[in-house]
């Protein structure tokens, strides 16, 4: 079995934003695999399905992006799941727009959403997908970057990131990360 969470924030106003690649991800797997994610357990919304003939449980945290950590400690602990088990997607701002990367470990970066998950879970050894969203030109206003509305040529290429990102975390499933790694980093 496998948790695979998108990282957000829920609130509507925070939908159409940078900082919430890792729910259009889950919304597209949803979508795709026809799995409601719509059960409010473990501090999130929670799916169960499957994908690629694997039992999967999506999971959009709704704690808000710095504790999300919270939500999948609960859901882990209450499935009795292991680290092995666990997919993480979210944006990441040193990948250019379009682009993703996966690891299967590593520090969270500047990511607050991330260091929740790596403090709450005391490991930084579990699989992620990044979706990069690119930087602002004037680092100092990184925060509204993330949470801000996206400009309408950025839209396509933010898509195109988010597909790609869906297919790794099928490939993921279905072949393991490794196997995920060499096909699309």
């Amino acid at each position: 079995m496998y948790l695979i969470v998108g990282l957000g924030n829920p609130e509507e106003d925070y939908s159409n934003t940078r900082h919430n690649m890792g729910f259009n991800v889950i919304n597209k797997l949803s979508e795709k695999y026809d799995i409601e994610v719509k059960n409010k357990k473990h501090k999130g919304l929670v799916g169960k399905g499957i994908i690629e003939n694997e039992k999967v449980i999506l999971l959009k945290p709704q704690t808000f992006m710095n504790l999300s950590g919270e939500s999948i400690r609960e859901c882990m602990d209450f499935y009795k799941l292991q680290k092995e088990e666990l997919i993480v997607i979210y944006d990441d701002i040193d990948i250019e727009p379009g682009e993703i990367k996966l690891r299967k470990q590593g520090g969270p970066g500047s990511h607050n959403g991330m260091k929740s998950v790596v403090q709450q879970l005391q490991t930084k050894e579990f699989s992620r997908v990044r979706i990069g969203i690119g930087s602002p030109e004037d680092k100092s206003d990184l925060i509204q970057y993330v949470i801000g509305g996206i400009e309408e040529e950025q839209i396509p290429l933010l898509e195109k990131g988010v597909d790609k990102a869906t297919q790794a975390t099928i490939e993921i499933i279905k072949s393991g990360i490794d196997i995920a790694m060499n096909k699309f980093n």
